[in-house]
């Protein structure tokens, strides 16, 4: 079974949460820890805007124009944001990822909706990040219980300000309680690890799979960081790294993966592991495609891609998460590989197909 793929397409995360929980904390980070990557944002109007990895963070502020209302998912329809993502998906950008940075009132399912809509061949749908305030969770939640439901369907769900939070174990126990196998990460000013959202591009090219080491190449100390208005916090100084408290898992493999076995992997991974990102050889399955695999908390996709002229036919993938059992993980992935039978059943690629883009998806399911 060979599956044609067009060409490259630029995920588009969709960026939610309720007013003063964070957003654009979290959005101005990535743009200076986006590792070379180029992060083009459709912020809360109607523009669109392309924004280098290296700019400033301010940069935002004074290219764009607020919406009266604020409200995205009210302001355009899918064909309306067709537009405006047209103009960061030609190639001359050379954008990366998009982020769609809702307002703190937009209805996140109606957002997803429309970029699931979307007809421009060169954007696919990467998943719905929702942030919640830990200091003021439980008042935002009684006010607004609806955020119940936004939680529920959120790939990745960004826990900000839990230094605030006299409580915050409770919080994040209480957040994971209403997610349906959503990641969910603990924050302090939206430091979260843009790996997590999306593949980072290291400066200079580089020949091979990014490695979870590669990601913290030349980071600066997070002293340099400020908090949400622009003053020094030294709160939590010591944290370390962003990669502190996370493990990872490294797996190649020079023989073609088994696609039910890995399935069926993919879909009881536990509750921990946050990111996989990689490529997968299914060998006899698709000779001529390999398969970029990203999955963040519970969204997973495929992307089938022809092989590079004269790569090496290898799966390489990287996990990501807190508290895993790194040996059962690479044992599980090991019992993943072929047994290298020489041809492929007809019905053994259709658990992979479910999550390739063109399959029947609903952000409400």
């Amino acid at each position: 079974m060979v599956v044609r793929s067009g060409g490259r397409q630029i995920p588009v995360v969709v960026l939610a949460g309720f007013l003063g929980s964070g957003k654009t904390t979290l959005l101005n980070h990535l743009l200076h820890r986006s590792g070379g990557s180029r992060i083009g944002a459709v912020v809360n109007d109607f523009g669109a805007i392309e924004i280098d990895a290296m700019a400033v963070a301010g940069a935002l502020g004074d290219s764009t124009v607020s919406l009266g209302n604020g409200c995205l998912c009210c302001a355009v329809d899918s064909s309306e944001l067709d537009v405006y993502l047209e103009r960061l998906a030609r190639p001359e950008a050379r954008i990366d990822v998009v982020v769609i940075e809702a307002s703190g009132l937009a209805e996140p399912q109606e957002l997803v909706r429309m970029v699931l809509a979307s007809e421009h061949p060169g954007i696919v749908y990467g998943g719905l990040v929702e942030v919640v305030d830990a200091a003021e969770f439980d008042d935002t939640r009684a006010r607004h219980p609806e955020i119940d439901r936004h939680l529920a369907l959120a790939d990745l769900v960004v826990v900000n300000k839990v230094d605030r939070a006299p409580d915050a174990g409770r919080v994040l126990g209480l957040v994971r309680s209403l997610v349906d196998r959503a990641a969910v990460v603990p924050a302090t000013h939206g430091r979260v690890d843009p790996e997590f959202l999306f593949d980072c591009r290291p400066a200079e090219e580089r020949v091979g799979q990014l490695s979870f080491d590669d990601l913290h190449h030349g980071e600066h100390d997070d002293r340099d960081d400020h908090g949400e208005h622009g003053e020094h916090d030294d709160r939590d100084e010591h944290a370390g790294h962003l990669h502190a408290g996370y493990d990872s898992v490294s797996f190649a493999s020079g023989r073609p993966l088994d696609p039910r076995r890995l399935v069926r992997f993919l879909d009881s991974r536990p509750e921990g592991l946050y990111r996989i990102k990689g490529y997968v050889d299914f060998g006899p399955y698709d000779a001529g495609n390999r398969y970029a695999v990203h999955a963040v908390g519970r969204f997973l996709r495929f992307y089938p891609e022809p092989w590079p002229a004269g790569a090496e036919r290898l799966t390489q993938l990287v996990l990501i998460g807190t508290d895993l059992d790194t040996a059962a993980l690479g044992a599980e992935l090991e019992a993943c590989v072929s047994d290298g039978a020489p041809h492929a059943d007809e019905q053994g690629m259709w658990g992979v197909l479910r999550y390739v883009q063109g399959a029947a998806e609903d952000p409400a399911a």
